[in-house]
């Protein structure tokens, strides 16, 4: 009878600790030039949050999806709007976060939506050649004076009006950029269905136009937390929502502007059979 060769267990043993010890610290695997959905959790974070650095400054929303859809995850919005709540626990910077919360709005509608500044740089540089333009009659004039030098002091001339007139792009919609928001609406909201508590905020433009990435305000005795609109673009891109604890004081106010609105408690509604549960309310604030 053969006896078992008992002897090659350790030597196979060592060798599997060997070859190990090889492929983990001596040769490991390194990944070159890999695709972005085989990328660790915190890397891909970091791709998101360049991806929505690049949007914001060249608006190109076909291109900022098709790099998103490259991270393969199942719900791209749903992953920018998570990361921007973690974001915003971590206390990481607040225009990084209103970054990737607009892309997350925009993928959400479709559509990208300039910010105020943008559409107040493209304002202004249109209205240049319009000014210009109001000199050309003065120069018809001009060839009935001798001397060369006279056009120039001519236009020299209506040069100075058009810098007085300079006040006419307040009219337009980039003057209320910066303007405090105020609060058009105040309404206490008594429905059974909804969360008990529930504070919902609208943050709409003077077109009434919702604007997401708007970091909002809540503060009580002991306590203040901060949040932004756009985070729940299902339901508007300018929504925001805080569940109230009941007999506690709350004061809101837009970050960037705006008078704060103190003293708002939940209210105690009744339904149809007579029993109390509590409401919330619905504000609306609005930049003229």
């Amino acid at each position: 009878m053969k006896r078992f060769p008992w002897e090659v267990i350790p030597v196979l043993a060592i060798g599997i600790a060997l070859g190990l010890f090889y492929a983990w610290m001596v040769a490991p695997v390194r990944y070159i030039n890999t695709v972005p959905n085989t990328l660790r959790t915190d890397f891909k974070d970091q791709y998101r949050i360049l991806i929505a650095a690049s949007y914001a400054s060249t608006h190109d929303l076909t291109r900022a999806k098709a790099r998103l859809e490259l991270l393969g995850d199942s719900d791209p919005v749903q992953a920018l709007s998570a990361q921007a709540q973690r974001m915003l626990a971590a206390g990481q910077p607040l225009d990084v976060i209103q970054q990737a919360a607009r892309l997350a709005t925009d993928l959400q509608s479709g559509a990208a939506q300039l910010p105020p500044t943008a559409v107040a740089e493209s304002t202004l540089s249109f209205e240049p050649p319009t000014a210009t333009r109001a000199t050309f009659p003065v120069e018809t004039d001009t060839p009935q004076v001798g001397p060369v030098e006279s056009p120039t002091a001519q236009i020299t001339n209506t040069i100075l009006p058009l810098g007085t007139a300079t006040p006419r792009p307040t009219h337009t919609p980039t003057a209320t950029i910066g303007a405090p928001f105020i609060l058009l609406s105040n309404d206490i909201v008594c429905k059974p269905n909804l969360t008990d508590g529930l504070m919902q905020i609208s943050v709409i433009d003077s077109r009434n136009h919702q604007m997401p990435g708007v970091e909002i305000i809540i503060t009580w005795i002991g306590g203040e937390e901060q949040f932004f609109t756009g985070l729940k673009s299902e339901l508007q891109a300018g929504y925001a929502d805080y569940i109230m604890q009941a007999n506690v004081a709350y004061t809101v106010r837009i970050a960037e502007s705006g008078t704060p609105v103190p003293n708002l408690s939940a209210p105690t509604c009744t339904d149809s059979s007579g029993q109390t549960y509590t409401g919330g309310f619905h504000l609306t604030f609005q930049q003229p």
